[in-house]
């Protein structure tokens, strides 16, 4: 056998063993790293040296920065004045409060950038209340953790500045535009899958709509999406770049929660620090030995392999564009998100470019995919944490989203297929795109 293949099988092969084992990620893609590393017979010192090169990037400090952005926002009273904002708009509807749920899921995306932050902040809120107002409990978890999706499409995103880091050369700014659009698509589907069953089962209308009303609740809430303002702005017009941009955030974040809506305290501050801690340390260590693990890929020609092997399926862009699709959902089953998009970018990428798919276009199919992974099992996160809110049984739950399964994957094949839901408004903002499409 070839040594490169050989090698090759040897890191893929004890990574896949090692995630069913329900090895930590971490621990998988390091150990797998350090099994290919000695199979080749290089010195284990390049582990240390290639993780430590992974988060030598200034570019990735506007992660941590956005992460503390999103909890200081998240436990600073915002989710109330959200809510109250996307009642104002689509409440009057059939099944108002789920609609409701999902509009508010996309303004609180815009601040949080997390799934299961939506989750476990407007799912504790919004869940009890379309309980007591005639909804299936069942029906509501599935309305939440769906809709909790828009959060990692719309800016700030930090996993748009993972890919966009380990995609190499694609601007953030420009990213961060491709997101509105995907994510008004994906809250639009999700409606008018919601609007079909509450018709169907007669949930209830809000109050009818005022425009006195609707204004007011956008004052109220200008403080909150002001800091979306603040960075998707001075990163497209060039004030300050995305990390700078981020620190920004998260001093304009700390100023709100604590003087304006005045939800968190100086002790609530620095516990809400301490969370934050926790989870900079997941998210840096996978960045990091994922790195190692990328260096494997590369020196040992996997992109190509891989570009090789899809080929070999089919030529026609078509089937090849659905297949990335597909082994995008079924990594999602079984790995978190930012794992998967640190390890199969690189592997990805040069086989979507080499079909028409932009990879800015890219980088939002992927994002998509891993949203959907994170309501499925096994590995699922943000299912486990909307049927602990909401007190309900993972099965019965997973069975009352089948309906809104279907509409994200509705939204990802618009999405996949048709290039300008992703790129018009970075188009418009001057963004070249370097691929035609597939159509």
């Amino acid at each position: 056998m070839n040594p490169e293949v050989f090698s090759a099988a040897i890191l893929l092969g004890s990574f896949l063993v090692m995630i069913f084992l329900r090895f930590p990620i971490a621990y998988a893609v390091g150990l797998s790293t350090v099994f290919c590393l000695l199979s080749q017979g290089q010195a284990l010192v390049t582990l240390p040296q290639q993780m430590v090169k992974g988060v030598w990037s200034f570019s990735l400090m506007a992660v941590p920065f956005f992460i503390t952005m999103g909890v200081l926002m998240g436990t600073g009273g915002i989710s109330d004045k959200l809510i109250a904002l996307a009642n104002a708009l689509v409440g009057w509807m059939r099944g108002g409060l789920a609609m409701v749920n999902i509009v508010a899921s996309y303004f609180f995306g815009g601040i949080s950038g997390s799934a299961a932050a939506d989750t476990a902040s407007l799912g504790s809120i919004l869940i009890p209340m379309m309980v007591d107002e005639g909804y299936d409990d069942d029906f509501s978890i599935a309305v939440t953790i769906t809709s909790s999706c828009e959060g990692l499409l719309v800016p700030p995103s930090h996993n748009m500045v993972i890919y966009a880091t380990t995609a190499g050369g694609i601007s953030v700014g420009s990213l961060f535009l491709a997101g509105y659009l995907p994510g008004a698509l994906l809250a639009l589907c999700l409606m008018i899958g919601s609007y079909i069953i509450a018709v169907k089962r007669n949930y209830p209308k809000g109050m009818p709509f005022s425009v006195k009303n609707f204004l007011k609740q956008l004052r109220v809430s200008g403080w909150a999406l002001a800091a979306v303002v603040i960075v998707v702005f001075g990163v497209v017009g060039g004030v300050f770049t995305a990390t700078e941009s981020a620190a920004i955030a998260v001093l304009y974040s700390l100023f709100v929660s604590v003087f304006i809506y005045k939800g968190l305290d100086w002790k609530g501050v620095w516990k809400t620090l301490e969370g934050c801690i926790d989870t900079l340390a997941i998210v840096l260590i996978l960045i990091s030995t994922s790195s190692a693990f990328g260096y494997c890929l590369t020196t040992l020609h996997v992109p190509e392999m891989a570009a090789n092997l899809i080929s070999s399926i089919s030529n026609n862009p078509i089937v090849i564009a659905l297949l990335l699709n597909l082994i995008l959902l079924i990594l999602g089953m079984i790995m978190d998100m930012a794992p998967i998009i640190l390890i199969a970018t690189p592997i990805l990428l040069p086989v979507a470019t080499s079909i028409g798919l932009d990879p800015i276009q890219f980088g939002i199919m992927v994002v998509l995919n891993c949203g959907i992974g994170l309501l499925t099992p096994p590995v699922g996160s943000v299912l486990f944490i909307g049927c602990a809110v909401g007190k309900r049984p993972m099965e019965k739950v997973v069975k009352e989203t089948l309906p809104f399964y279907l509409c994200m994957i509705v939204a990802l094949l618009l999405i996949t297929f048709i290039p300008d839901i992703s790129l018009f408004i970075p188009k418009l903002c001057g963004y070249v795109p370097t691929a035609a499409g597939i159509l």
